[in-house]
Order: C-alpha cells, then sequence, then structure tokens
C-alpha cells in the first residue's frame, strides 16, 4: 500500500477498492484502524470471499449479469476481483472482457454503478493538466485511451465505449500481471455521430456530434503532452478510434513518446502467431504466402504492415512483400484506379481490374490465406470458402472481426465447406468441431495473448518506445507456447487456461527485443523471465501496517 492509503481508517479503508479485505481484516488491523462494529465478527481467507463470490455468481442468469456483478466486486474490493478472475481465466475473461464486453458497452450508460477512470470532456480543452491533476495515483504507467469512434465491431457508440478501456486494463492484470494500481482507463470525449445514443436520455456522454479532425487532433495534442508531463513513464495505449484516426495518431505520436495501439499493433501480432503456426501445419515460408485481407481500416493496415515487416525479415523487399498482400473492403478491390483511398491503403492498391466482386477477386489473385476484419457477419460464404479450399490444398482462413455476430464465417462453417481442409481462427471463441472421424479445435486469435504480455515488458523494462518489433517478437513467443498435440488438431493458440504462464514467457522474449532495440531504461539482467516474474501483481491481501 502507498503512504496515502496507510492513513486511511475506519470506514474510508473499507470504502477504497485498493485497501479494502472485507472479512479478511484481522483482529489486530479491526482494533488498529477503526472496524471494530463495522465488520461481522468472522475472519476469513481470500480464498473463503472467492467461495462466497462464485456462489452468488451461480445465482446470475446471463453474462451481463455476472458482467455487472464483477464490475461491482471491481468497485468495492479489487484484489478479491482479481483473485477470482484469476483464478479460472477460462471462465471469466469471456465475462469481463470479448464476447460479453460488447453487450456490456451498448448498455455501459444503463448498468454504470460508479465511474472508473478519467473522463476528458474536449469542453476541457486548455485545462487538461488540470484536470489529470485530480486523479490521484502519480505513478501511473499506462493509460488506455478511447474516443469510442469505433469500439469493436459496433461502430461509434461515443462514451459508452468506456468500457473497453476499463476491460483492457483488467486484462493487462488478469492475464499478465501488471499491478492495477498504475493503470488508468480514460475516455477523451469529443461527442459522438450516433443519433441513437445522443437521443438517450440516459447518456453519459457528451452531447454533441463530433469535431472535425483538426479540432480533435488539437484536443489529443495537449491531452499527450500534459500525459509527458505528469506521468513521465506513462505508455500510452490508443484503443478503438475510428480506422483513419487510429493510424494516423500513431504516426504522429510513435516516434515522440511511448504509445501503441492495440487494433493495429495487438491484432497484427496475435494474427501472425496464428499465421506461423499455420505455417507448422502446412508447411512454408510467410514470404511465399498470398494473403487477401477482407476489410482495409485501421486493423487490416496494421495486419499488412507488420506481415510485410516479417517478409523482409525473411528477405524480401518492401515491395516485393506488399505485392503479396491484396486488399478488398466495402467498395471492392484496393487497385490503381481508385480515387477513394486513404494515404495509408495506397501502397496495397495493386494493378488489377476493378471488382467489386468478393468470390471473383479471389479467383484472380488466388490467396493462399485469407484474413477477415470487416466487422460484417457471414460475409465469408460457402462459395467464399469453397474457393479458397479449390485453390489450396490447406487454405488458411482468418475470421476475426468480433463481436460473435459480426465473425466473417463460423468455425463450422469453415471446416465444413472446405471439406476439413482449412486451418481456421477466429477473433471470438467457437466449440469443438466434428466432421467425420475428426475432431477439430478452432483457435482464438484473441489479442489478450498479446498486448498485456507486451504491457507488462514496456513495464518492466521501462522502454521509452513500442515499436512494431516488439510485436513480432510478441507473435513468435505465442507461437512457439503451442504443442505439437494442439496443433495437430488445428489449434493455433495457446490454451487460455493457461495465460498468465504464457504471458510472462512472452514478456520475457518481448523484453529481450526490448533491451537489444536499446529502449530500456534499466540494466539488462541476467535472466530476463526472473526479471518479469518479479514484477507480477499477486492477488494476495496486503498487511495494513
Amino acid at each position: 500500500m502507498t503512504h496515502s492509503q496507510h492513513l486511511l481508517t475506519g470506514i474510508e479503508l473499507l470504502q477504497n477498492p485498493r485497501t479494502n479485505k472485507g472479512t479478511a481484516f484481522s483482529m489486530e488491523e479491526r482494533e488498529k484502524y477503526g472496524l471494530t462494529g463495522l465488520l461481522p465478527d468472522v475472519v476469513e481467507t481470500i480464498d473463503d470471499q472467492v467461495q462466497r463470490a462464485l456462489m452468488q455468481l451461480g445465482h446470475k442468469h446471463s453474462d451481463i449479469d455476472r458482467f455487472v456483478y464483477l464490475a461491482g466486486l471491481a468497485d468495492t474490493n479489487e484484489t478479491l476481483f482479481f483473485r477470482l478472475i484469476m483464478s479460472d481465466p477460462v471462465r471469466f475473461l469471456p465475462i469481463v472482457y470479448d464476447p460479453t464486453i460488447g453487450e456490456a458497452c451498448l448498455k455501459f450508460s444503463h448498468i454504470m454503478r460508479r465511474t472508473r477512470g478519467v473522463y476528458l470532456s474536449i469542453d476541457t480543452k486548455g485545462k487538461v493538466d488540470e484536470a489529470l491533476s485530480h486523479w490521484p495515483d502519480t505513478d501511473v504507467r499506462f493509460i488506455c485511451v478511447t474516443n469510442g469512434g469505433r469500439i469493436l465491431g459496433l461502430g461509434d457508440i461515443g462514451a459508452n465505449g468506456m468500457g473497453i478501456p476499463i476491460g483492457k486494463l483488467q486484462l493487462y492484470t488478469a492475464a499478465a500481471g501488471v499491478p492495477p494500481q498504475h493503470l488508468l482507463p480514460m475516455f477523451l470525449d469529443a461527442g459522438t455521430n450516433n443519433e441513437e445514443v445522443l437521443n438517450d436520455p440516459l447518456y453519459v456522454g457528451l452531447r454533441r456530434r463530433r469535431p472535425d479532425t483538426a479540432e480533435l487532433y488539437a484536443f489529443v495534442d495537449e491531452f499527450v503532452e500534459a500525459v509527458q508531463k505528469r506521468y513521465p513513464d506513462c505508455c500510452l495505449h490508443f484503443e478503438d478510434w475510428t480506422g483513419s484516426d487510429a493510424v494516423h495518431l500513431l504516426a504522429r505520436y510513435r516516434d515522440k513518446v511511448c504509445c501503441y495501439n492495440d487494433d493495429i499493433q495487438g491484432t497484427a501480432g496475435i494474427a501472425l502467431a496464428g499465421l506461423i503456426n499455420a505455417l507448422k501445419i502446412k508447411g512454408g515460408s510467410l514470404k511465399d504466402e498470398r494473403i487477401f485481407f477482407v476489410g482495409a481500416g485501421s486493423a487490416g493496415i496494421g495486419l499488412a504492415n507488420l506481415m510485410v515487416s516479417e517478409m523482409v525479415n525473411e528477405g524480401l523487399s518492401e515491395d516485393e512483400a506488399r505485392s503479396r498482400i491484396s486488399m478488398f473492403d466495402e467498395h471492392g478491390l484496393l487497385e490503381q484506379s481508385r480515387t477513394d483511398l486513404f494515404d495509408f491503403q495506397k501502397p496495397y492498391a495493386h494493378e488489377h481490374a476493378p471488382s467489386r466482386d468478393l468470390v471473383a477477386s479471389l479467383k484472380s489473385t488466388r490467396p493462399t490465406t485469407l484474413i477477415g476484419v470487416s466487422t460484417v457477419g457471414r460475409l465469408f460464404t460457402q462459395e467464399v470458402v469453397e474457393t479458397m479450399a479449390d485453390v489450396n490444398a490447406r487454405p488458411v482462413i482468418f475470421a476475426l472481426s468480433n463481436p460473435t455476430e459480426h465473425a466473417e464465417c463460423t468455425a463450422e462453417e469453415a471446416y465444413k465447406w472446405s471439406k476439413g481442409s482449412a486451418i481456421y481462427a477466429a477473433g471470438v471463441q467457437f466449440p469443438p468441431v466434428h466432421l467425420g472421424a475428426r475432431t477439430y479445435l478452432p483457435g482464438q486469435a484473441n489479442n489478450l495473448y498479446v498486448f498485456p504480455a507486451v504491457a507488462m515488458a514496456v513495464y518492466a523494462t521501462r522502454a521509452t518506445r513500442v515499436p512494431d518489433e516488439l510485436f513480432i517478437e510478441a507473435a513468435r513467443a505465442v507461437a512457439d507456447q503451442v504443442p505439437q498435440d494442439l496443433l495437430d488438431q488445428g489449434c493455433l493458440f495457446p490454451p487460455q487456461a493457461d495465460i498468465l504462464a504464457t504471458s510472462i514467457e512472452t514478456a520475457a522474449r518481448v523484453s529481450g527485443k526490448v533491451f537489444d532495440l536499446g529502449l530500456a531504461r534499466i540494466d539488462r539482467p541476467g535472466d530476463l523471465k526472473q526479471l518479469i516474474e518479479a514484477h507480477v501483481y499477486k492477488a494476495e491481501y496486503q498487511s495494513v501496517s
């Protein structure tokens, strides 16, 4: 506990989620800190409290009800919250984050019980530093910040998107052990263009339409500058901004401050990990792949750019690598005659006849790997999957959009329509698929394998920047931790039950890359895994004294 927390006594000690232990306060602590009479007479262990929480969760009838319960637990007893969800990550991570987080964000203004984090309105422009000063913790190491512009596959939902930074930072701790006291969720409220949200009488955000780009970026500039001044060791995690803003803001700051964008770099990292393992199954090298992206926004471009970087590592020139990547968006194939492309899309617009027909485009480009980041559910029809199987003995098909209803195809559809030849992964978890005598285990290309581990490496090394090389190393480390028996069943990612151990190993690998690149602000230790383990948060009550 910090010095300021030592000063808390009595009811204040119980009402602070970071210091509250509830019935686990010892009799000596109760006497010393004015708690006598404020608690039942019993003294329990944290594991006793976990059992009670499990019993209470058992009475909930839906995952959104369980989400609300767990949010309330986090607001009252942070240690118990993390002890609970880290005890069974397979069960609880899908509740505190994807896929339940999608429904929670849509209902955020209605289910909110207590505010968490910082809300910075564009109306505070010129006073951002003063607003940040109201946050009580001074050693903030990570700020996960969104403007709610493109939440999951849900689009612009304004302040309702605050559920994402809250959930993402909880995954930092639950999946990789980053101490929660250094984490700050934040919403930069510049309005919303969603009329349904604006007309909701319970909406908790700013009731105005979004500003133009110049006004928004001036606001973000002030925010970034204030963070550098107030929290010099802080890394900014940009999350769920609109596609063009996501790309442009990352380019604006990545060489100046410690920052990254999970939708661009984290999604790319987990997709690369999946592709590395897909190539172990079917054979071949990444530089020989022909990759077709459906969706050319920030996620698609981020994936493409990281794939290009790894192909260059394998010996191709940048031009050669880009030539092996095709992209398709709502207006059709990216090709050189199109005049509606963003600057970051143009490197992937090749010489090709215009086409708005996905199947025809697949037949003409003959890709080996099909990656969906379109947010359009069931876009990969039977004809699409059969086309991929017709031109490949083992087609790689990644349907990465989420939540579940936005997945481009289900695991069952991919395996059935390809007659079992597809190597498949999705952005959400699908159940095992039984086809003939075989059982397939579809993997979830979940960013939680990547960004918490990268964050832990940044935290432990006090890295000054977060370049793409860290995400490439994370991808390799994640891929290396999938045992052969899972690969044989088509599973491309490690078991989520072992997520903390997986993340520690990945973070150790990534921290090595931080040192190799000269980005660390500490001396390189002899044992990198020991460095990471020394920084891992443990969900255990600390003595008050």
